[in-house]
């Protein structure tokens, strides 16, 4: 037998003896998984470098297998010393050069290839003594470099995949630790120890399992409790730090047709949405990024200029950009919205359409604190494009106020086509050109009289003239203009927001080239957009005076994917991911303002909910019982026999018809305890009751028939409206989340009962 501690106090490192009992089992199964747990966390940061990622895994699994089949170690103590000995004589290369080759364009490559090397000496030390451990020092040893592995991922990743590892990891510490001082302390015992594969065994695995996730449950909820209620000061002179960022865009001055045909192969978030009012206000709704003016046959790209400083007004912190080129006031509907914009590799902000005003955490630091030391400023060149002179090597979140214009086109129509000279410059550049595009836009265009007319018959013409694909194969033609519009006939919108731009500017029309993104996919978990690389999109601007510029897409709609079981899961992942983002990762001394008066107020409104309702239930109950006991006192004797039976048969009614018991069921919960905020499921309850008293009155809902077909259907005006009504209320209850009046809808099906009764 080995003992825990000799008469000094440290470990013991004698050798392990061959035989095993049931506690030791349990800490070795336990210390292996906790090992695996941690290798696998920091491989899925995805900050490793390949050899790293292929290798750990396939070591540890390795030696799950060889252990499992009751192997020995594979590598002596004295081929480990050398090995280690080796390793350190190589670490210098690998933090000076190896390393820093490895995070080469990172915010800091010196301090993120330390952190790299570091990392690398660490899993080298595992897989050494994890392949040579015969001692108990040798398992401590491994102990401690799993819990340094987590704090390695902790530090190079704040995802959701983190979090997930890291319940696992609780779970595990807190069994390999049980097991390692049960093991510890069995050392000596007179008693012979549990063995394993027998029953004893068998039940000694589940109590120290429930135990152990018992403990590591109990530990994460006071952990979390305290992280709610500790005092945080974000200071804002370590919120910028970031060693690596995830680049998942590349929008910049210089796009070269092509790019964004690779973007979009990628499925990657690039920034959530959330738009006051919903999916009905972001239909159709582009996020635009950059403007492009300068096309040399290949590539897009702005000529170098001054870009104007804007600084935030000191209330509020907004900054007033209002882009517009005149002073008249344009049309347009207003729309407000919070962008959580992902790391990206550029400077550009993306707002929808025409941005009014902003505000956000632009200089990397943490709102609200008195320790802010960068001013915040952004950049607007001249064509309205926003940008941030802080790089975006976190995650960024601002708000705005944009205006989507509303231009009749019978108005534009009549604009005409007299340029300023400024716009004229600067739009109207052409590249030498093959003869055959100029040509080609003045066929499509010949029977249109107006600039207007002109560019929406581009627009439909290449929609309807050329197919979407992102499958173009081979390198990037000479003239990949021509080769789209006479041979390929098929490509991405890259290919048709250039193709459009160039040949509205050989008509005289001044347009511009727009890189940014598609409205996104509407989650409604979370109530926001998911806006991913895949919806990387480029698109036309033109210009019309009197109404500015004016947004035309003519890249045809691409095949959608039906929304399958794993769609609607990546809905409920997003909404996690946008709450562990703002309630963990942002989580500063705001939140908890603000989670403290939520639970302040809840706490009242439930307290009041509870002692008005008590209140109410007993005033019924001692009415209900003050006319029980009237009515029994003034009925005969002879009667009393026929009330019990009476008082049966109801019973057994209430129990063997499904029907009855519904029935009462909406009485309670309509008319006997009304609930004072409509939930989804009374507001069915009370369309079912209008439904039964419809059907009372020969008025039926045929299965086919929606909700609002029926509503729709009645002709009797006086009878529609309570129950178009009513059906609105359910609807909005059910599906919207709209709050609405229990006693009101109440009141409308009485309403429809009394229509009925005297008709």
């Amino acid at each position: 037998m080995i003992r825990a501690m000799d008469s000094a106090g440290p470990i013991s490192a004698e050798v392990i003896p061959p035989h095993l009992s049931a506690i030791r089992r349990h800490f070795e199964i336990s210390l292996y998984f906790l090992l695996l747990t941690g290798v696998l966390t920091l491989v899925c940061t995805g900050k490793l470098d390949l050899i790293s990622i292929l290798l750990l895994p396939f070591a540890m699994l390795f030696k799950g297998y060889r252990w499992w089949r009751g192997k020995g170690p594979e590598i002596s103590n004295r081929l480990a010393t050398r090995l280690t000995i080796a390793y350190l004589i190589f670490f210098p290369f690998d933090l000076w050069i190896v390393s820093r080759m490895l995070v080469a364009g990172a915010q800091n490559p010196a301090l993120y290839g330390a952190l790299i090397a570091a990392v690398h000496l660490m899993l080298f030390a595992i897989l050494v003594r994890l392949f040579s451990a015969t001692t108990t020092r040798d398992y401590l040893f491994l102990t401690l470099m799993a819990f340094a592995s987590m704090l390695a991922a902790a530090i190079l990743t704040v995802d959701t995949m983190f979090l997930a590892f890291f319940f696992v990891f609780m779970g595990l510490a807190v069994s390999t630790f049980v097991g390692l001082e049960m093991w510890w302390s069995a050392q000596g015992a007179v008693t012979r120890p549990v063995e394993t594969g027998t029953s004893a065994a068998r039940r000694l695995h589940g109590a120290l399992s429930i135990t152990s996730a018992g403990i590591a449950l109990g530990s994460l909820v006071v952990g979390a409790v305290i992280f709610l209620i500790l005092p945080r000061v974000s200071g804002g002179y370590m919120s910028g730090f970031n060693l690596q960022p995830t680049l998942v865009s590349g929008f910049s001055d210089d796009v070269e047709i092509g790019e964004i045909g690779q973007i979009k192969q990628s499925s990657a978030v690039v920034m959530r949405v959330t738009v006051d009012g919903g999916l009905p206000i972001t239909h159709g709704v582009h996020w635009r990024g950059v403007a492009l003016t300068q096309f040399d046959g290949k590539r897009w790209f702005n000529d170098p200029h001054e870009q104007a400083t804007l600084n935030a007004s000191e209330a509020g912190e907004w900054f007033n950009i209002n882009s517009r080129n005149d002073d008249a006031p344009k049309p347009g509907l207003p729309m407000h919205y919070k962008v959580l914009l992902e790391p990206i590799g550029s400077t550009v902000l993306f707002f929808a359409d025409e941005v009014e005003s902003v505000r956000g955490r632009f200089n990397g630091e943490s709102g609200g604190t008195a320790f802010r030391q960068r001013r915040t400023y952004l950049l607007k060149d001249f064509t309205g494009s926003l940008f941030n002179p802080y790089h975006s090597y976190a995650r960024m979140e601002y708000e705005a106020n944009s205006l989507m214009p509303i231009a009749p086109p019978a108005a534009v129509r009549k604009a005409g086509s007299n340029y300023p000279d400024a716009i004229r410059e600067s739009y109207l550049q052409v590249p030498t050109l093959d003869a055959r595009i100029p040509e080609l836009a003045r066929q499509i265009v010949a029977r249109k009289e107006n600039p207007y007319d002109q560019a929406r018959a581009m627009e439909e013409y290449l929609r309807s003239h050329y197919g979407y694909t992102l499958d173009l194969g081979g390198t990037l033609p000479s003239d990949p203009l021509a080769y789209f519009l006479f041979q390929r006939r098929a490509g991405h919108c890259e290919y048709f927001a250039s193709a459009m731009t160039i040949m509205l500017r050989t008509l005289g029309i001044p347009a511009r080239y727009i890189n940014g993104f598609q409205t996104g996919e509407y989650n409604d978990v979370a109530g926001d957009l998911v806006v991913r690389a895949s919806d990387a999109h480029s698109w036309v601007e033109a210009y019309f005076p009197g109404f500015g510029w004016l947004t035309f897409d003519p890249t045809p709609a691409g095949e959608s994917k039906p929304a399958g079981m794993f769609s609607l899961l990546s809905h409920y992942v997003d909404w996690f991911e946008l709450q562990w983002s703002e309630w963990v990762i942002n989580y500063d001394f705001m939140h908890q303002i603000a989670v403290a008066q939520n639970l302040g107020r809840a706490s009242r409104d439930w307290a009041e909910r509870i002692r008005t309702e008590f209140s109410s239930a007993r005033r019924r109950a001692t009415d209900r019982l003050k006319l029980w006991q009237l009515e029994l006192s003034h009925s005969s004797s002879d009667r009393t026999g026929v009330f019990v039976i009476f008082g049966v048969v109801a019973v057994a009614v209430l129990l063997l018809r499904p029907e009855v018991r519904r029935r009462l069921a909406v009485l309670w919960r309509t008319r006997v305890l009304p609930d004072r905020v409509m939930t989804p499921h009374l507001a069915t309850l009370q369309y079912r009751e209008m439904l039964r008293v419809l059907a009372r009155g020969g008025i039926r809902k045929t299965p086919h028939q929606t909700p609002m077909e029926f509503a729709s259907s009645l002709p009797d005006g006086n009878l529609a409206a309570p129950v178009f009504e009513m059906t609105s209320i359910y609807q909005a209850a059910r599906y919207g989340g709209k709050p609405a009046d229990p006693q009101h809808a109440s009141s409308l099906i009485d309403r429809i009962h009394n229509f009925l009764r005297s008709r």
